[in-house]
């Protein structure tokens, strides 16, 4: 009897076979460039690539689908290539986070102790000021219905990151979690799977690790970070960038 040549899998590995994701990402084959941006970003963090972590996961997938013909060697996933892979560093009392991403899902997370003393103390806020925690508090109620978008949630990143004043997301945080809304507003089938501004920023002020008075250099960043994240280039009335716009202003003359 003859035996031809093996059969190659039909079905690639997927995100979803590999990592608690979900939507669009949780199909998607993983490519050799998705493991090398997230080798790169752990060794940046880490200094080398983490033993059985998900760079390590994510290259042995895309080994398995590039030998099985079901991915090419350039290929890059579009989520990944769109909205990229992170490895976010976060101090937190006693200890640092870091959570690596792949298009703003977890994928991992480490937990590592440290001492108090490298802790980092939130910013003093001028008295009288509108924080930019209490200008997202102001959008869950006027935009607070509106469910959560990639430019609500780019917007979200970019106020936390400028009130934090740290290029680090905070895990759970606001903008962790403006990104998971983000993501599944993109898999909802429903409207009431949405999730809503009001629910991610309504309690903006105790969820930050740090605040501080809103300046018009804050409102610029932010309502970059949501015109360039929205199709229509355009912010949206009442939203994250025109409260934070809006309470620029204020601060400005108060201070005039």
């Amino acid at each position: 009897m003859s035996h031809g040549q093996p059969r190659r899998p039909q079905n690639p590995v997927k995100y979803g076979d590999i990592f608690s994701v979900f939507g669009d990402l949780a199909r998607r084959p993983v490519a050799k460039e998705d493991a090398a941006m997230m080798q790169t970003a752990e060794t940046t963090v880490f200094g080398q690539t983490q033993k059985g972590g998900p760079a390590a996961v994510m290259q042995s997938a895309a080994d398995h689908n590039k030998k099985a013909g079901l991915v090419g060697h350039r290929d890059v996933t579009d989520i990944a290539g769109d909205e990229g892979v992170t490895v976010i560093e976060t101090a937190v009392p006693g200890a640092r986070v870091v959570t690596e991403s792949v298009g703003g899902q977890i994928v991992g997370q480490y937990t590592q102790a440290r001492p108090l003393a490298q802790t980092v103390a939130a910013s003093v806020v001028q008295k009288g000021a509108i924080t930019i925690g209490e200008a997202l508090e102001a959008t869950a109620q006027t935009d607070g219905e509106k469910p959560v978008d990639q430019s609500d949630a780019a917007a979200i990143q970019a106020a936390e990151v400028r009130a934090t004043g740290t290029n680090f997301i905070t895990p759970g945080g606001l903008a962790a979690s403006a990104q998971s809304a983000a993501a599944r507003k993109e898999a909802a089938n429903r409207e009431e799977e949405k999730i809503k501004l009001k629910e991610v920023i309504s309690s903006a002020t105790a969820k930050l690790p740090a605040d501080k008075a809103v300046t018009r250099l804050d409102a610029e960043g932010v309502m970059s970070a949501e015109l360039r994240n929205n199709p229509n280039v355009a912010t949206h009335p009442g939203g994250v960038a025109d409260s934070i716009a809006a309470a620029a202003r204020l601060n400005e003359n108060v201070n005039a």
